[in-house]
This record gives C-alpha cells, sequence and structure tokens, in this order.
C-alpha cells in the first residue's frame, strides 16, 4: 500500500509573524538596482545571448540567493554584478552609482578559496587592508576582529595548508568583509565542502550576517541551502536566463536545522523543484521500477 501524503501549505502562505517581517522589509533602502540587464557574446557566427532583460531590487541587509538549473547564467550574472564582468545592455546600480569595474564597496567569494599559501590566516586577512594604505599595526587590529568573528581566533598564525576547507573558506570571508563592502557576493561557496561542514559554514554565514551591517547575494544550486539562509529566492530559467519567479521566503527567522521538516519549507523546496526540474516527475514515471511499484500497489 502507499503511505499516506503529507498535506503541504501553499509555498506563498506565511505566518502572521513573517508577513510582518517582510512589510517591514521592503520599507528598507534599495541597495542593489538592476534594470533590463542583458548579457550576449559571439560563438562564430552566432550572437548567444546568456542574459536577458533582468529586473529586481536587492535591499538593505537583504540576505537573498540565485539559484537556476544548469546554464541559467547564474555565475555570469554574479559576476557582472561584482565588476568581474560587463553587462551588454540595462543597467545594475549600487546605492544609484552604475558598477563597472571591481570595488571596495563589493566583495566577492568563490567556490576555491584562493587564500595565498605562504601566508598564514592573519597575514591573509591584513593583505587587502595594507593594499589600500592601511598602517600595519590598524590592518593587523582590524584583522584578528574579523578572524575572531569568523571562529578563527585559536589559528592566526596557521597556514591554509594546515586548515580544513570549510576553515579556509571562513579565512577567505573574514579578507573580504576586512574591506567592509556593502554588499557581498558569493558563488556557490560551500559547493566544495562535505555535508557536515557545508552544514557548519550555514550557520556560520548566518552569524556572520546577523552580526555585521552586510547585504548578501548568494548563487547556489542546493534548495536547502536556499530555503534554509534566504530572505527571498531568485529563481532563474535558462536558454536565455531570465527570472522565473523572486519568492519571498515563508520559513520564520531565526533559522534552525529542525527547520528543514516544516511544512513551509517542504512546500516551497517542492515548488522550486517543479520550477528548476519541471520533467522530473515525467521522467521518473516512466521508469521500469516505478512502473513495478504502480503495478504491485494495484494488486494490494
Amino acid at each position: 500500500m502507499k503511505p499516506p501524503s503529507m498535506v503541504l501549505p501553499d509555498y506563498r502562505e506565511q505566518s502572521p509573524e513573517t508577513r510582518q517581517r517582510f512589510e517591514a522589509f521592503y520599507k528598507r533602502p534599495v541597495k542593489l538596482r538592476v534594470e533590463g540587464l542583458t548579457k550576449s557574446f559571439d560563438a562564430g557566427n552566432k550572437r548567444i545571448r546568456v542574459l536577458d532583460r533582468l529586473n529586481f531590487q536587492v535591499y538593505r541587509r537583504e540576505l537573498i540567493t540565485v539559484i537556476g538549473p544548469s546554464g541559467c547564467g547564474k555565475s555570469t550574472l554574479i559576476r557582472i554584478l561584482a565588476g568581474l564582468d560587463q553587462g551588454t545592455l540595462g543597467s545594475y546600480l549600487l546605492e544609484g552609482r552604475a558598477v563597472s569595474d571591481p570595488g571596495s564597496d563589493r566583495g566577492m567569494v568563490f567556490q576555491q578559496y584562493s587564500l595565498f599559501p605562504w601566508l598564514t590566516v592573519k597575514r591573509n586577512v591584513m593583505f587587502g587592508l595594507e593594499v589600500s594604505g592601511k598602517p600595519s599595526i590598524d590592518a593587523e587590529k582590524e584583522a584578528l576582529q574579523w578572524i575572531d568573528l569568523v571562529g578563527l581566533g585559536g589559528f592566526v598564525n596557521a597556514y591554509p595548508r594546515q586548515l580544513s576547507g570549510g576553515m579556509q573558506q571562513r579565512v577567505a570571508i573574514a579578507r573580504v568583509l576586512a574591506n567592509q563592502p556593502q554588499i557581498l557576493f558569493m558563488d556557490e561557496p560551500f559547493g566544495a565542502l562535505d555535508a557536515m561542514t557545508r552544514s557548519q559554514m550555514q550557520a556560520h554565514l548566518l552569524e556572520i550576517w546577523r552580526n555585521v551591517d552586510i547585504t548578501i547575494m548568494l548563487v547556489t544550486h542546493d534548495l536547502d541551502e536556499a530555503i534554509y539562509l534566504s530572505d527571498r529566492i531568485l529563481v532563474l530559467k535558462p536558454n536565455p536566463g531570465r527570472i522565473e519567479e523572486i519568492i519571498e521566503v515563508p520559513v520564520s527567522r531565526p533559522r534552525s536545522p529542525e527547520q528543514f521538516l516544516y511544512g513551509s519549507f517542504l512546500s516551497l523546496k517542492k515548488h522550486l523543484e517543479a520550477l528548476i526540474h519541471p520533467h522530473k516527475e515525467e521522467v521518473v514515471k516512466k521508469s521500469p521500477m516505478v512502473r513495478m511499484t504502480d503495478k504491485y500497489d494495484r494488486v494490494e
């Protein structure tokens, strides 16, 4: 016999507390405004459009994630907004100023940790501060504060090779935050980590976000991660990349791992799966194992 199915709420259903939180949320200043962003490039005799007329806003102290199927332009989008690439058409403004090149008002964390292997944790975090002209004594003081914030106060003199992957990524985050950017872009920052370390890093990121006046835009392929971390989720569809939906996460804050089993969490995850993998259910139904199961259920 088939097990009873769980009745899930509508993914848009919000508690009164969550509705009030979003009412206050939309009264915040707009940190990043994107209008008509399009990205194309030439491939031989063809003109390929990667992103097509994206329009959205990111609010101050928001934690927003970008998800979508492979090839929808997630990483391209975040690289453009960080100033590492250029859009073809449209505008993208950080606090009203056009983004063109990399700048200290934006930070970027990649999947690979990109630390200097010959520098200690402290010297890695101090590096950007010293390059910007800050005296070494001040750079060291600030670096130690950021290292403490990411929970690595006991490893200031360690080298990257002596740290786990999660610890190295925390150093990379501290190094970016030390420059006090207004917005932090993260491209699959936990993608190379094992499941347990990834869960720990998600908790660290939420703790950092709660304690620092920072806006975060994060690209991920992990739906659980997107729901667990986000205020809102921006869903892209591919060929070319367009906005499918911008979703307010109905799960209450503060977040905890127990919420992975909440009806609101499961309902939103089911909706995201339908958006990103619309034909998955059809494929499953056509598999031999499902046909056998269906037959068995009918006999029962």
